[in-house]
């Protein structure tokens, strides 16, 4: 059975309360009324409405009090401000306090019965946003127990009667076979790996990032991850050129964590960067945030690609490099820069390289 969406009407002046109940009046709603405002936020508390409407003015709990008590008692729900002292002043406070509407007094029929369509349609949103989400975490929850239970856990067990299966047969298969078997092992273990770096995307605990925050040199931090992806670098003859504004202060976050992101964007730079080029990794503060810049003159990214470069595991297509990638990195990444209130943007154009912008709040 279809439940009605419920309406509450929050006024000290009768005339409006009974005018307000008339104009809704056949249509599809469940319609209550209050005269004053300790009585409305007892209604809503009891009856959870979907849409409010309250009078700024009232005596005993001003319209603004009340405004900011239903928000705390549940975000979802619509409030809809109506006054006939309707000022800029008294409209910007109201929606500062969590008022999605303004209907100044005095108002006709239609004009309230278009606001009620639209207050109610923003609630719908809200309801259906908060259901996409949940939705969106159980999926993630139900995925990381497939990938576990699934595949990760019969694929161990075929690994280890490899392992035991190679042993026993030395000796008594060719060295052809042994070493197919050994091709079998390494693919089985590729797999495995693969299936961690899934788990990884999905084991990402943002409270616990959090709980580890410290204070952390940005200069140290990209010192640390450029060391640690030289020998790729090397091995490609490709420089890594640090430069770290002297206005670069601290900031607060993982060390671990952003030291892994830091690493895979870097890494990713030489992975697709031509031999013999430059990679740029600067840091710069910017309105409070420190933005680290990671560029290269590499393969870059293709124009209708890039918007999907930071969605989960979007894998591009098989670049000159001869590359290719499952896109978890990044998917990481962007997880662990959101945890610490930040972003990740980047620009690219094929064949003339890729930048990477990673902006995190700086240390107050």
């Amino acid at each position: 059975m279809k439940t009605k969406p419920k309406i509450l009407i929050i006024d000290d002046e009768e005339v409006v309360l009974d005018s307000c109940t008339l104009i809704l009046e056949g249509g599809d709603y469940s319609v209550t009324t209050a005269s004053n405002g300790l009585l409305g936020l007892k209604l809503v508390e009891d009856i959870q409405p979907d849409l409010v409407f309250i009078d700024l003015k009232m005596p005993g709990i001003p319209g603004i009090e009340v405004l900011e008590k239903i928000t705390e008692i549940n975000p979802t729900i619509v409030s809809i401000v109506i006054t006939g002292y309707a000022t800029v002043t008294s409209a910007v406070e109201a929606m500062k306090k969590g008022a999605y509407d303004f209907l100044p007094k005095p108002f006709t029929p239609d004009e309230f019965r278009i606001i009620t369509k639209r207050g109610l349609e923003r609630r719908k949103l809200m309801l259906e946003a908060i259901a996409l989400r949940k939705e969106k975490e159980l999926l993630r929850e139900n995925f990381a127990a497939i990938v576990s239970h699934e595949l990760k856990s019969p694929l161990g067990a075929i690994q280890q009667n490899l392992y035991a299966l190679s042993g026993e047969l030395t000796g008594i298969v060719s060295e052809n076979q042994l070493a197919k078997i050994e091709r079998m092992k390494i693919r089985i273990d590729d797999l495995l790996k693969l299936i961690n770096s899934w788990l990884r995307v999905y084991s990402v605990d943002i409270s616990k990032i959090k709980d580890n925050f410290s204070t952390i040199s940005v200069s140290s931090l990209i010192t640390k991850a450029i060391e640690t992806i030289e020998p790729h670098a090397v091995r490609k003859d490709i420089s890594v050129i640090q430069t770290v504004d002297e206005s670069v202060s601290s900031v607060e976050g993982d060390e671990g964590s952003l030291m892994e992101v830091l690493v895979n964007i870097i890494g990713n730079a030489v992975k697709y960067s031509f031999p013999g080029s430059k990679i740029k990794v600067n840091a710069t503060e910017k309105d409070g945030n420190i933005e680290i810049s990671v560029i290269d003159s590499g393969v870059g990214i293709q124009e209708e690609e890039l918007p999907n470069v930071l969605s989960d595991f979007f894998r591009g297509k098989t670049d000159q490099s001869g590359t290719d990638s499952h896109g978890i990195g990044l998917t990481i990444s962007k997880r662990i820069i959101e945890a610490h209130d930040g972003s990740i943007s980047v620009t690219s154009k094929a064949n003339e390289g890729t930048t990477f912008i990673i902006s995190i709040p700086g240390k107050k």
